[in-house]
């Protein structure tokens, strides 16, 4: 794989990002060797980028890889902080526990436009500060939407992380032609640029190699989701050759809600794509092709009873 540069942020990153929300407790990862024996694979064969979050909670899941890749992975982290305190805490905690003493990109997490951007402003200013201490080296933002990605562009950001796949899933009407033109728009402006959710959270699998091919035309890298060495493998051959070799056991995901939810709701309001809703006092899903399967509900759930499986 050849390295790109980040857009303006200096980071040359390799085109394939690993992005590691399977190891964590949102994706029902209860720990073990088999993040750090993949992980470790990824930086073998030439991945240097890596994308969590403070949501994630896996840092300390993290940490023996990157001990062993030293300073040659570049870590993206973000945070939901909306305060000055919360933002500084969120960098802290990243550094502590990942045992960095810079995190080289931290951005605010799901961020849907210039409004809620502009709610965060505090927390962007601080994030601002820890780059100009130089323990944060670029700033910027994850989103669903296309408006996400302007509003990262009219505030002079460094990178923007969208989400995109062939298939529009997660992305609202009018679907991924927003979404692909927001993206062109951030690249030409400069915006370090890698988008997630390329398999749809794994809905998208049995035409992986099909989408991997549409998704990774836009942005500079591409964070993926790998759960073992044998996705490692796959991905990082399909991102040298751009064929994909067949994986065997491969299975899809699914969201399971627990027979003792309670109904509250919180579920709902979590949820960046607008896939649940209570009916008779249990959370259920409104439609299939509306979940990604991103396990932001599972945290926001008190009774602990969303896993995606």
């Amino acid at each position: 794989m050849t390295n790109r540069l980040l857009g303006k942020t200096g980071l040359a990153v390799s085109p394939l990002c690993y992005g590691t929300l399977p190891f964590s407790p949102l994706q029902s990862y209860t720990g073990g060797g088999a993040a750090t024996d993949a992980l470790t694979r990824a930086f073998e064969l030439g991945v240097n980028f890596l994308d969590t979050a403070q949501l994630y909670d896996n840092y300390s899941i993290l940490r023996p890889a990157l001990a062993k890749a030293g300073r040659d992975v570049f870590v993206a982290s973000k945070t939901y902080a909306v305060s000055r305190e919360e933002a500084l805490q969120a960098v802290e905690e990243a550094r502590s526990a990942l045992g960095r003493d810079v995190i080289d990109i931290f951005l605010l997490h799901e961020q849907e436009s210039e409004h809620t951007l502009r709610g965060h402003a505090a927390a962007l200013e601080a994030l601002y500060d820890c780059k100009a201490k130089g323990i944060v080296r670029a700033v910027g933002l994850s989103t669903h939407r296309p408006e996400g990605v302007l509003a990262a562009m009219s505030a002079g950001l460094d990178v923007v992380h969208p989400l995109l796949n062939i298939a529009g899933l997660g992305l609202p009407p009018p679907g991924r032609s927003a979404m692909e033109n927001a993206i062109r728009s951030a690249e030409g402006a400069g915006l370090g640029v890698y988008t997630m959710k390329a398999l749809g959270g794994g809905h998208l699998w049995r035409s992986a190699e099909e989408a991997l091919a549409y998704a990774r035309q836009y942005g500079h890298s591409l964070a993926l989701g790998m759960r073992d060495v044998s996705e490692v493998g796959a991905a990082v051959t399909f991102f040298e050759t751009g064929a994909l070799p067949r994986l065997t056991g491969n299975k899809s995901r699914s969201l399971h809600i627990a027979t003792w939810c309670t109904g509250c709701g919180q579920c709902v309001a979590a949820c960046p794509n607008d896939a649940l809703e209570v009916v008779d006092c249990k959370a259920q899903l409104r439609e299939n092709d509306l979940c990604v399967l991103c396990g932001y509900c599972g945290a926001a759930c008190p009774e602990f009873c969303i896993k995606v499986i």
